[in-house]
């Protein structure tokens, strides 16, 4: 007999001229970003919205038509390996404006990250990524302190070379929107206290990149009292931008040197770039069990010639 179980309702929204299928009933269905606060706090997954409540949205025009910034993401995980990479290598893949941050002379950082947004307000989708620390953009010589800061997650400015998403919205926002190299594909997020295991699949199916690992030991944080930022440089047309994302930081835990983290490089785009950029140790794994985010429109910014 066939089964019972129906594929959730979806319905047609439309981005910049793109048609998109979203859940029916869901958050971006019924509030098309501008989400009902307390609605989200009845949500038994979400532990509180007050973050939110300081950070008022504003309407923008973009490329995928006019939108409520920031995008916020009320319950997400996320794991972060940072590896060590010749800085030789990394400058291959960036752009010339763009300088890679190094912790030692001709050594910088790379990361592969995975991400898990149960609650967002364009639903629930799982994304990785493989990206460069580089120096701020407007940036002349880098102090010290800003060097322990992108290392304590504290702030970090980055270059992304992959990110795909699992969901289709994501996809169009993300690369119309903010200029992302985004495209959709099968990908597994899961991440609670005891472990964090991740897959993202090629185009034929099998495995593009895999990982699985104990979570380190998580310390919570009061609501607020932790917010870390990254800012991600694109180029949208032909001119540079600047994409802020903050991160209210509820439960985290880091390893040091990790001697227990398998990641399986296999066949696809991601597992590509990130032997392009040949990683020699992995010095940093950081899990988020529990966080919000809130992920602002790109703007534009001007970038050193070099």
């Amino acid at each position: 007999m066939p089964s019972s179980q129906s594929q959730p309702e979806t319905v047609e929204v439309d981005l910049g001229g793109r048609s998109v299928t979203v859940p029916k009933g869901g958050l971006y269905d019924r509030y098309r970003m501008d989400t009902d606060l307390d609605a989200v706090a009845r949500d038994p997954r979400v532990s509180g919205v007050d973050f939110f409540r300081k950070l008022p949205k504003t309407k923008v025009d973009s490329p995928i038509g006019e939108t409520l910034t920031p995008n916020f993401y009320y319950r997400i995980s996320t794991a972060r390996l940072t590896m060590l990479a010749p800085a030789r290598a990394i400058r291959t893949r960036l752009p010339r404006e763009l300088a890679p941050l190094e912790v030692a002379p001709g050594l910088g950082l790379v990361s592969a990250m995975f991400f898990r947004y149960d609650v967002c307000d364009i639903d629930f989708y799982t994304e990785a990524t493989i990206g460069i620390a580089v120096k701020p953009a407007r940036h002349g010589r880098l102090g010290f302190f800003d060097l322990v800061a992108a290392l304590k997650n504290d702030h970090l400015d980055a270059y992304v070379l992959s990110l795909p998403v699992s969901s289709e919205i994501a996809q169009v926002r993300g690369h119309d929107g903010y200029g992302f190299p985004k495209w959709v594909t099968g990908l597994d997020v899961d991440i609670d206290a005891r472990r964090t295991t991740a897959r993202v699949a090629d185009d034929s199916g099998g495995t593009d990149l895999a990982l699985s690992a104990p979570t380190p030991a998580q310390t919570v944080h009061p609501s607020g009292k932790r917010v870390s930022t990254l800012t991600s440089y694109t180029t949208i047309g032909d001119a540079w931008h600047s994409t802020l994302s903050q991160t209210n930081v509820l439960a985290s835990g880091t390893s040091l040197m990790p001697r227990d983290v398998e990641l399986e490089v296999g066949q696809g785009r991601m597992a590509d770039d990130l032997r392009s950029l040949k990683p020699m140790r992995t010095i940093q794994f950081d899990v988020v069990t529990e966080g919000q985010l809130a992920l602002h429109m790109p703007v534009p910014t001007s970038v050193r010639t070099r």
